[in-house]
């Protein structure tokens, strides 16, 4: 199935969501989730439960993330700019946030509260004012998000939740609805986040209605090695992302014969001592995994920068160089002791990246995700009689007369 498929199943959630508010989503979520959740909107209560009965060790791991995250991006804020193009006349870049964010955060094979706090981070230092997290509820937890994920919410200061997953979720966001107590989730004016096909579907479709960050697919790892590299680190690092999905990509680049059997062969011994056994062997055996066979690192760049993975680790000799020829890519990790799972959950870096080989022409997530850059122009009348010739003579090119009086009645002109 593609997403456009997808977009016409789910044409009448976002129809019915738009058009019957809560109804329709407990509809929904009953159909789809199993589950009808006692509230759309999930109490304080529930939240501060959620993060006391977190895990001593996930709570200092979440923590550590968060600082990490969090240092990073402050890195990242943008400063306005004013440039003086002519005396009197100026253009000033000014950034400002999105004022509402909905941040879409999965709960269905797994568990991501480290997306909770991708998305979150660059948001607030980005400045916006107003944040709504969405996840699907979970029969297992009465009907709530997974607590982790209200724990990691909890964590960031985050307190507007809402127990709904899938195509409604995304429809919920865009059109906002009202709930039974009086209160109302209003509308957003960005959806950030990934989620399944359907989710994806339903942001192409709401588009215009709401901004987006991407659709993002599938998760990929491409892995460029010489025979410097170690091949069970590379046999870890397919699997680590294998892991996610069925569709997930695991590609392994190399000039090498002797590293590609010997983690042809790690690989194997390795799988046999996973968890998701299957899931990964799906993910390995698809047409979308490969080793990969080149003549040399050169003509390895070539392919990698190509094929524009999400992931792209580099583990050859001078590996920092290698990582600065390439060109396309959603992130890169360099050399062996920087593997795609830090990036994962603590190197700092966002793990919300663009798939399927859109890492040619977009980013990942960032605090510029979150931000509108608006031009204000301010001449005075000495600048524009100055340039008013210039003007009109343009509007009169294009057939724009209207354009050049607006200059006339201000000019000597």
């Amino acid at each position: 199935m593609d997403v456009a498929e997808a977009a016409e199943l789910i044409a009448p959630i976002l129809r019915e969501v738009r058009d019957e508010g809560e109804a329709a989503i407990f509809r929904w979520s009953e159909r789809l989730d199993g589950v009808r959740p006692p509230a759309l909107r999930v109490p304080a209560k529930q939240i501060a439960s959620a993060e006391s009965g977190l895990e001593p060790a996930v709570r200092a791991a979440l923590l550590e993330t968060i600082d990490r995250t969090r240092r990073a991006h402050l890195d990242q804020r943008r400063t306005d700019t004013t440039s003086q193009v002519v005396p009197g006349g100026t253009v000033t870049e000014r950034w400002l946030p999105v004022e509402r964010v909905g941040l879409y955060v999965p709960g269905g094979r797994a568990v991501y509260p480290s997306s909770v706090i991708m998305n979150v981070i660059p948001a607030q230092v980005a400045g916006v004012s107003s944040l709504v997290v969405v996840s699907p509820p979970q029969r297992d937890f009465g009907g709530w998000p997974h607590p982790t994920i209200l724990a990691a919410c909890a964590l960031l200061g985050v307190t507007e939740i809402y127990a709904v997953g899938g195509a409604q979720a995304i429809a919920m966001l865009a059109y906002g609805v009202d709930l039974p107590d009086g209160r109302r989730c209003e509308p957003v004016d960005l959806v950030t986040g990934p989620g399944n096909i359907y989710v994806t579907a339903a942001k192409r479709t709401l588009r215009g209605v709401v901004g987006i960050d991407s659709e993002a697919g599938p998760t990929e790892i491409a892995i460029l090695a010489d025979d410097t590299a170690d091949p069970r680190h590379i046999a870890a690092d397919l699997l680590s992302q294998a892991e996610h999905d069925v569709l997930a990509a695991a590609v392994l680049v190399t000039p090498s014969e002797a590293l590609a059997d010997a983690v042809a062969q790690e690989v194997i011994q390795q799988v046999a001592g996973t968890k998701h056994v299957e899931r990964i062997t799906e993910s390995l055996s698809g047409v979308q995994s490969a080793i990969v066979l080149v003549d040399d690192i050169e003509a390895g760049l070539r392919v990698v920068n190509a094929y524009a993975a999400e992931h792209l680790e580099i583990q050859t000799e001078n590996a920092r160089d290698v990582a600065m020829r390439v060109r396309n890519a959603g992130a890169i990790f360099v050399g062996a002791w920087a593997p795609v799972s830090l990036g994962d959950y603590c190197a700092g870096s966002n793990h919300v990246l663009p798939t399927g080989g859109s890492a040619r022409y977009s980013s990942g997530l960032s605090v510029q995700s979150f931000l509108r850059g608006v031009h204000i122009v301010d001449y005075d009348e000495a600048a524009l009689n100055d340039v008013a010739r210039h003007v009109i003579a343009l509007a009169g090119a294009e057939d724009l007369p209207a354009h050049g009086d607006a200059i006339r009645v201000r000019t000597e002109f």
